[in-house]
């Protein structure tokens, strides 16, 4: 899979210690509970709410711009209770997409403007194309693909939905995007 250079305003972003790329332009707030584990890129324009509960991404995750990353919550009848995030690692947000998700799992795609509800599951090596919408409370098997339309498909015994090779693909993928993340 070949990612083209993407060249990014040396100014307009922060490298930390641990290699993680964030924009100026991000939106994070309550930053002391939002944890990036070490080549996270965080693009302009996205939000990631660490102030409702915390956040944290594994290694070589992409959120990319204008993306919503906020913490899933529950209704009860004293009030609203908001819930931990994690997220695995090689791990692509899409442009656009708002994920409340309570869990996602490692090399896992997320297409843009796709919305995951709150509390849903996303088990490793799944893809939700884009434009998908998942409700609250969704589960995404390992393997499955969950399409625009609605439908989930796939399984590990049908490559015609979800790759074989998913895991190493994502590997791939989000390790040469960062690479290919170029400061200009």
């Amino acid at each position: 899979m070949d990612v083209a250079d993407t060249y990014y305003n040396k100014d307009e972003y922060v490298e930390t210690a641990s290699g993680n790329k964030v924009s100026r332009q991000t939106i994070l707030c309550g930053s002391q509970n939002i944890v990036l584990h070490g080549k996270v890129i965080v693009q302009s324009g996205a939000i990631i709410r660490g102030d409702l509960a915390a956040v944290r991404t594994g290694r070589y995750c992409v959120i990319s711009k204008e993306a919503v990353v906020r913490p899933p919550y529950k209704q009860f009848s004293k009030g609203v209770a908001f819930f931990p995030l994690h997220i695995g690692d090689y791990v692509f947000i899409g442009e656009g997409a708002v994920v409340s998700a309570a869990q996602i799992g490692s090399c896992v795609y997320i297409g843009k403007n796709a919305v995951i509800g709150r509390r849903c599951v996303l088990k490793d090596n799944c893809i939700i194309e884009d434009n998908a919408v998942l409700p609250p409370e969704t589960t995404v098997a390992s393997y499955m693909r969950f399409t625009a339309d609605g439908k989930i498909e796939g399984g590990q015994g049908n490559p015609d939905f979800v790759p074989h090779a998913m895991q190493e693909l994502m590997i791939e993928f989000t390790k040469s995007y960062y690479e290919h993340f170029i400061a200009n």
